[in-house]
């Protein structure tokens, strides 16, 4: 993966990330909208086989780019808490 920011404002973000598809992003998205400070998070793929997707973020003022690590933190959490809940349920 890598990513390349294509254009930033002080709260907007065009990020491409490159190397990524829907499985990714959907995720993020869906992060990035749990976050009170987005007012927008969007992403757009061309051609998901030969083209990279680029995610729009605008917020409400705040940096796009510490929103996002923010909600890259919060789906580490998740993947975490899902970690444990099912090494229980498979320990059992």
């Amino acid at each position: 993966m890598e990513l390349k920011i294509i254009d930033k404002t002080e709260d907007e973000m065009h990020l491409e990330i490159i190397g990524e598809n829907h499985t990714l992003l959907n995720m993020l998205k869906s992060a990035l909208l749990d976050d009170q400070r987005v007012q927008i998070a969007t992403y757009d793929m061309k051609h998901v086989s030969i083209s990279d997707p680029i995610l729009f973020v605008k917020t409400d003022g705040a940096d796009p780019i510490g929103v996002v690590k923010d909600a890259a933190n919060s789906m580490v959490a998740q993947c975490d808490e899902f970690m444990s809940i099912f090494k229980t349920a498979v320990d059992v």
